[in-house]
């Protein structure tokens, strides 16, 4: 006996299936684009390229440098990633689970900065930083980055050890803990599946940015490898498949990432949809 499908089902299905699909077109686009020479490309851009051509991943990747913009990239997104996990953390654990005046109004204030736009403070971040003069240097990368994202950082943490009952933290300092012994022998382990999540998401969000890093990093020794790939659109214009090589480069460290570690960037979603 068959068993019935039910209607419900492919209300579903459809929907997501075309929005699988309109997410993964552009990628297959870009990889078959790259594997085509300029003369195909202009004939029949949707064809199927006669041959995988990986001379044109080779000049973008040695004509602009891209193995440099990769280890800039690699080397402030860590950095930045360390330090919104540890002061996403802390901050996390203080308005979740310490009782002190004002630890509401601070998380409102966090929630409220999450709505605020880059574009509406550039202007002035910037004339920090150059009077600061962290202008074209990773330090001041870093920094934008931490002060860019942290208060999404602290809300997904403050979010997720609100599910923690507070008698774990009292018991621990009736055993004598401080709170800087709290944190980091009972918060910081019972809070890594939300560090690993929200360490990923962090992680994409500072290797995905073009703005922050075209706005502080002006030369081009220290272009990181978003800003060094939008640099090959003006120097190949009319050749767009190393253009879309060097688009390729970009995307694979992210594809890597969400393909091994899917389970936890949805666990990260969702870590700020838990009731506290």
């Amino acid at each position: 006996m068959t068993s019935r499908v039910r209607p419900g089902r492919w209300l579903l299905a459809v929907p997501m299936s075309l929005l699988a699909l309109a997410t993964i077109y552009p990628l297959v686009f870009t990889a078959n684009v790259a594997m085509k020479t300029r003369r195909e490309y202009i004939l029949d851009r949707f064809s199927l390229a006669d041959a995988l051509r990986w001379e044109n991943v080779a000049t973008a990747w040695n004509s602009v440098g891209m193995a440099r913009y990769l280890a800039n990239s690699v080397g402030t997104v860590t950095a930045a990633v360390v330090l919104l996990l540890l002061f996403g953390s802390m901050a996390g654990f203080a308005l979740s689970q310490l009782r002190f005046r004002g630890s509401s109004a601070l998380f409102l204030g966090c929630l409220a900065a999450l709505f605020v736009p880059f574009q509406v403070i550039m202007v002035p971040l910037n004339r920090i930083m150059a009077d600061a003069g962290l202008v074209d240097t990773y330090p001041g990368l870093v920094l934008a980055y931490v002060a860019q994202f942290l208060p999404f950082t602290i809300f997904l943490m403050t979010s997720y050890y609100r599910t923690i009952p507070t008698e774990i933290v009292d018991a621990a300092r009736i055993d004598g803990n401080s709170v800087y012994g709290v944190y980091r022998r009972i918060m910081l382990p019972l809070g890594a599946p939300a560090l690993l999540s929200v360490g990923i998401l962090d992680a994409l969000f500072c290797w995905n940015d073009v703005l922050i890093a075209l706005l502080l990093m002006p030369s081009t020794e220290h272009r990181t490898l978003m800003v060094g790939v939008t640099s090959l659109r003006g120097q190949y214009s009319a050749d767009i498949p190393t253009f879309a090589s060097g688009v390729l480069i970009a995307a694979i460290p992210v594809l890597v990432i969400y393909l091994f570690l899917q389970r936890q960037i949805a666990d990260g979603v969702a870590a700020g949809s838990t009731k506290g």
